[in-house]
């Protein structure tokens, strides 16, 4: 009866392709306990995600539109919506609008990108290291509840009324949240996937690379979102106080301009876009990219 012979995998490299090893921990990690959820037809999801915030803004319109109507402020006080439209078309008509918003939009990315930078670093390092988190930790919880107006004149009398102002403002108010978020989601991984990673040899930077930053996922796009919030409203803040020619004139300048011309018109219509611009920022990038990662792993099923 003839024999067969089976060859052992061979182990003359050592534990076998190290990456290949580290990046099929970070698929399984992604599909653990995860569900597949067949797709609902996108005219229907579409539909039930518009109509509700479409029938919340109908009502706001129809109550301003009434308190307009029997006075509850006089006329320049509170104008109706069809002034503030008619100033907004002005506006755009003049060919200014656009680079109002693209001012403090440009300005908000920007100083956005360098907090998630900054704050990505210094949360993974409170996160893992137990001396400075029990040195900072508290410190940065404290200036996540610091209102961001607060540090205008410090950074006023730093660097004059200039860019770097309203950017250390935007830096001040949004790295505690992003630093704080992450540590909220290293604080939540199972110590089951770390110990799996140093198994496989993800140790360092490819260990946060491959488990540390998948597996904080949730918590740290969660920072991410505050952190833009906080963001905006820093830059807000900023542009109201920080006024100079050579600055441009962003949302917040346009806003303080109103205020000194005694134009609600002008003044409404400034909060509107500012309003406008957060709340499409967080509905087409951060809320699509939260739904995916929470899908992924299953913590978020379509009923």
């Amino acid at each position: 009866m003839a024999s067969t012979e089976t060859k052992a995998p061979s182990t003359a490299d050592g534990a076998g392709d190290s990456s290949g090893d580290i990046a099929g921990l970070e698929a399984g990690l992604d599909a653990l306990e995860s569900r597949v959820v067949d797709r609902q037809p996108w005219l229907r999801t579409a539909t039930s995600k518009a109509l509700p915030p479409l029938i919340a803004i109908a009502i706001v319109l129809a109550l301003w539109q009434l308190a307009y109507h029997f006075e509850l402020k006089p006329h320049y006080l509170l104008p109706s919506p069809v002034e503030v439209g008619n100033s907004l078309q002005q506006k755009w008509l003049e060919g200014t609008l656009l680079s109002f918003v693209w001012t403090s939009v440009s300005r908000g990315a920007l100083g956005f990108l360098a907090s998630v930078a900054i704050g990505t670093v210094l949360g993974l390092i409170v996160a893992r290291v137990k001396a400075v988190r029990a040195a900072i930790g508290p410190i940065l919880s404290g200036l996540q509840s610091l209102p961001s107006v607060a540090w205008v004149p410090a950074a006023i009398i730093w660097f004059g009324l200039s860019d770097a102002t309203i950017y250390t403002v935007v830096l001040l108010g949004a790295v505690p949240s992003i630093a704080n978020g992450l540590v909220a989601g290293v604080d939540q991984i199972s110590p089951l996937y770390l110990r799996a990673g140093r198994t496989i040899g993800a140790t360092g930077f490819a260990g946060v690379r491959h488990v540390l930053l998948p597996a904080s996922l949730p918590g740290y796009i969660a920072g991410l979102k505050q952190g833009w919030a906080f963001s905006w409203r820093s830059l807000m803040a900023a542009e109201l106080i920080v006024n100079a020619p050579d600055l441009g004139t962003g949302l917040g300048q346009l806003l303080e301009q109103g205020r000194e011309l005694q134009d609600m018109s002008w003044v409404l219509s400034a909060i509107l876009l500012i309003l406008i611009v957060g709340i499409g920022i967080e509905l087409l990038i951060f809320a699509p990219v939260e739904r995916r990662v929470l899908r992924s792993r299953g913590l978020l099923v379509k009923s």
